[in-house]
């Protein structure tokens, strides 16, 4: 679609460090030949591997993504120069980790194709990402067809199966062991959110998920003999949905069958979060931004050209494509509000700031706003103090609301672009 896209520069950029970066990851996922590692490659810029045919993916990338805030410099008067992240004209930019998977074909759960492996890749995602053939131009296994010939929405419902069969495979090894440790009849019997954790530990799952995903089925906690298959399949349908929520990522939006597709993907899936996307697009504005030939933020509705005299004919011809069929269309690329969707919607995500100085906003070296935390929703100023560092969640006594100057508790619950300075026996000494 985009032809110019290879005569921009295509190259590797240094990945900014944070430690938020291995606290939630979100995952990739879906058939072969969608465009995965082209959706992965613009949120992230790394060259990962891309071609016109199944399983170009063979082993899992890992690369920064960002999430895309406003940054809250401009409420509060002051120049920010941040050091975990970025701020480009008010647009914090927020690093995050994305992990790209090879492809899922049916049958994948029973180790067709790359499936294990695949699977066992995801073990760690909190959220993921499945990135489907809007166009309807590919079949189940990533073969090209004609346009508009293949129903996305089966593509969806056999991705989601696959992983919930997975999922159950973990389990069904053992259900019966696990079955009679919950009903042994001794004076401490293993509770059952315990046995199943043991079982699926290494998954971003946690008791209390597992809790809900069974009092959402109607089943009995304590009576898991009364469980046949199909209860079991249902259990994990919900955890899935709980654990691991997902969000469809509609590619390819600008060819001419997309947009009737995405209409009723989003009208028969509406409890589901559908976003049209085209990833060619971004990755060739990006790369376009980085080569100082654009004017363009991830996530921006348009963009400028700094220089025409630097961009040649081929060039030319490519951003315009991008314009017409992409933007004007869609007023972006969607790619950037998928990756944002996935931390912020799904993962119930907030951005919090951390300082050490409350009077000026500053670190101890005088960086102003050097830190943006992504917490969820529900955490404290004490989780914020353990994101932060270990030794101050251990000595936490305060913290410090960087606006009002008020003191505040552990369980102060975090706002969405609170400005905190924790107070710990740590700092103190």
């Amino acid at each position: 679609m985009f032809p110019g896209i290879i005569s921009f520069p295509a190259r590797n950029f240094a990945e900014r460090k944070s430690d938020d970066l291995q606290r939630m990851i979100t995952g990739i996922i879906g058939k072969p030949n969608v465009g995965k590692s082209t959706f992965f490659n613009a949120a992230t810029l790394l060259n990962v591997p891309v071609a016109n045919y199944p399983f170009t993916t063979i082993t899992p990338n890992m690369g920064n993504g960002y999430i895309r805030v406003r940054c809250v410099h401009e409420e509060l008067g002051v120049k920010d120069n941040p050091v975990n992240s970025t701020c480009i004209d008010g647009t914090r930019l927020i690093p995050v980790r994305l992990v790209d998977v090879a492809g899922l074909v049916p049958g994948a759960s029973s180790g067709r194709g790359l499936g294990n492996k695949f699977l066992d890749d995801l073990r760690q995602a909190d959220a993921l990402i499945h990135v489907i053939d809007a166009s309807g131009s590919t079949d189940e296994e990533g073969r090209l067809v004609k346009p508009g010939s293949h129903d996305p929405i089966s593509d969806i419902e056999f991705v989601r199966k696959e992983i919930v069969l997975w999922l159950k495979s973990l389990l069904d090894k053992d259900w019966s062991k696990i079955t009679r440790s919950v009903e042994s009849g001794s004076a401490n019997p293993v509770k059952l959110q315990a046995a199943l954790l043991d079982k699926l530990s290494g998954l971003s799952v946690d008791e209390a998920s597992i809790e809900l995903a069974v009092h959402k089925t109607g089943l009995k906690i304590d009576k898991p003999t009364s469980w046949n298959d199909s209860d079991l399949f249902t259990f994990c349908e919900k955890l899935l949905e709980i654990s691991k929520p997902i969000l469809i990522a509609s590619n390819k939006c600008d060819q001419a069958t997309s947009k009737d597709i995405i209409t009723r993907i989003s009208d028969e899936l509406s409890g589901s979060v559908v976003i049209p996307c085209a990833a060619e697009a971004e990755l060739l504005l990006r790369r376009a931004s980085h080569a100082n030939l654009i004017s363009y933020v991830p996530g921006d509705q348009n963009f400028k050209v700094i220089d025409k005299s630097k961009i040649t004919q081929a060039q030319k011809n490519a951003l315009d494509l991008v314009q017409t069929h992409v933007l004007d269309v869609w007023h972006g690329t969607g790619v950037q509000q998928a990756v944002n969707d996935a931390y912020l919607r799904l993962l119930k995500g907030i951005v919090v700031y951390p300082v050490e100085d409350e009077t000026k906003f500053s670190d101890k070296k005088g960086n102003i706003l050097p830190d943006a935390r992504i917490m969820h929703q529900g955490d404290t100023a004490k989780d914020l103090a353990f994101k932060v560092h270990t030794d101050l969640g251990n000595t936490f006594l305060y913290a410090i609301d960087a606006r009002t100057g008020l003191r505040v508790g552990a369980d102060y619950v975090l706002k969405n672009n609170d400005v905190l300075k924790i107070v710990s026996t740590a700092k103190k000494g």
